[in-house]
């Protein structure tokens, strides 16, 4: 079988397909590559991946595309499962005979659950890594016979023993090959990141016990496997050579200084190639691994700081202290790595006056750029479990109307509204600050590129917070 591998269409600006850690559309557009469709595309003779929020196709343009291939696999998540299943309704009703495959944390953590919410839609549910089922059962091997998925069959819904975890991560394809073959690269855009810019993994699975992380707790396990230096190298070198124009690679796994050995080589292994990086980093991180890589081509990180307050830090097992943070964030500024920090409001123990902590703590951080996000439950995450024993989850409805992330959260002591209304406090504290606002005017005065990014960035805030607040009257 031939398989498409369809990032369905959801929302306009919705970045919520394979490789976007949270789903949601975004305050600037910011698109991440479908990178977990790639890798067994890659491995598929005839294979397809179509992206439609960012190829800007339509249900009808996928359903048309659908027609010319025998299985289609879908990447889902809990805020657009009942979105996908009727895409996959649709898809089955045009052509009954297609095999419509669902993959994604949500799926992988509730396979039951979601096949019998498709009712009938859904053929196959893959659980966890997806690359080497979906690859054998193309193939045409008995659904019986392939690991890691589940499907029904007579009315019962049958589970196959569960797939190992990959540990070879060298014998899977290059996904920036695929990108080049079925992707438009220029349309992926990370604010914080030269563009055009591509996107790889080095490695799976994070060895953190953070409580509301979605990937470690439901798809790529807490046992971080690495793809050896040479092979690394063999695709940044390969995307430097093949795809013109691309002014940086971001490095998006989970946490790639966790093995900060592993990072040390990489980071030597690519050092004659002269290319600008950017990584996913703990705030932990040392002083002589962050100089290691700064002097190999890293330009800039992406910390999860998610909170101000050191007992919030500890509720979700996050693992390092507020002090470890500030020196990190030190260390960076000496060296000249840009930050882009990552917040989360309404963690368990937020409160008024932790927010309050939160923002204080960004500003005197004065990082380059920030986001600051919803906390949300989703299942298969230990918050989850603690938010539903406790009774915090107000709702299951995790987007409005328009795609932008709702607060589900709502503590005894402090409402929904407050923590959604938060996020807007937050932004408008850090970047309506007289030294954020000058260092922005003077980058916009010597940096014509630089002037017309930061403003028209700033004209999809402006009308992303206008949404925001209508989607909640």
């Amino acid at each position: 079988m031939r398989p498409l591998f369809l990032n369905p269409p959801t929302f306009e600006g919705f970045d919520g397909g394979a490789g976007a850690r949270y789903q949601a559309s975004r305050e600037v557009t910011s698109f991440w590559y479908p990178t977990w469709l790639c890798y067994p595309a890659g491995m598929i003779p005839g294979s397809r991946v179509v992206d439609a929020p960012v190829q800007r196709l339509t249900l009808e343009d996928c359903l048309k595309i659908a027609l010319d291939y025998e299985m289609v696999v879908m990447y889902t998540s809990t805020p657009t499962l009942a979105i996908d299943v009727e895409t996959a309704r649709r898809i089955k009703a045009q052509k009954p005979a297609t095999i419509t495959v669902l993959t994604g944390p949500h799926v992988s953590i509730l396979p039951e659950d979601s096949l019998k919410f498709a009712k009938g839609a859904v053929d196959i549910v893959c659980r966890g890594e997806f690359d080497y089922s979906v690859k054998e059962l193309c193939e045409g091997r008995e659904w019986e016979k392939v690991d890691g998925i589940s499907f029904l069959k007579d009315n019962r819904v049958v589970h196959t023993p569960d797939r190992p975890f990959i540990t070879d991560l060298d014998a899977l394809p290059f996904s920036s090959q695929v990108y080049k073959r079925d992707l438009p690269i220029e349309e992926y855009i990370i604010p914080h990141f030269r563009h055009p810019y591509v996107s790889i993994y080095t490695s799976r699975g994070c060895p953190s016990l953070c409580t509301y992380c979605l990937w470690p707790q439901t798809y790529s396990g807490r046992r971080m496997r690495t793809r050896s230096p040479e092979n690394v190298y063999q695709e940044v070198k390969w995307i430097i050579d093949n795809i013109p124009g691309v002014k940086e690679i971001s490095f998006d796994d989970d946490t790639f200084s966790a093995n900060r050995e592993h990072a040390k080589a990489v980071a030597e292994k690519i050092k004659p190639l002269g290319i600008s990086w950017d990584i996913n980093a703990r705030a932990n991180c040392d002083y002589d691994t962050l100089r290691t890589m700064r002097e190999a081509g890293l330009r800039h990180v992406v910390v999860g700081y998610e909170s101000g307050n050191e007992q919030i830090l500890k509720n979700i097992k996050k693992g390092v202290t507020k002090a470890q943070a500030i020196e990190f964030t030190r260390n960076c500024k000496k060296l000249g790595i840009s930050i882009h920090g990552a917040f989360i409001m309404g963690l368990p123990g937020e409160t008024r006056e932790t927010i309050r902590e939160t923002i204080k703590y960004a500003k005197a951080l004065d990082l380059d750029s920030i986001q600051v996000s919803l906390a949300s439950p989703y299942p298969g995450t230990e918050f989850y479990e603690q938010a539903k024993r406790e009774g915090w989850i107000s709702s299951d409805a995790f987007l409005d109307a328009t795609g932008h992330q709702k607060c589900v959260i709502n503590y005894p002591h402090l409402s929904n509204k407050e923590i959604f209304d938060a996020v807007e406090l937050f932004y408008d504290k850090f970047y309506f600050r007289p030294k954020y606002i000058l260092r922005s005017i003077w980058k916009m005065l010597i940096n014509g590129v630089e002037r017309r990014k930061l403003l028209k960035e700033g004209k999809q805030y402006l009308a992303y917070m206008k949404k925001r607040k209508e989607a909640q009257v």
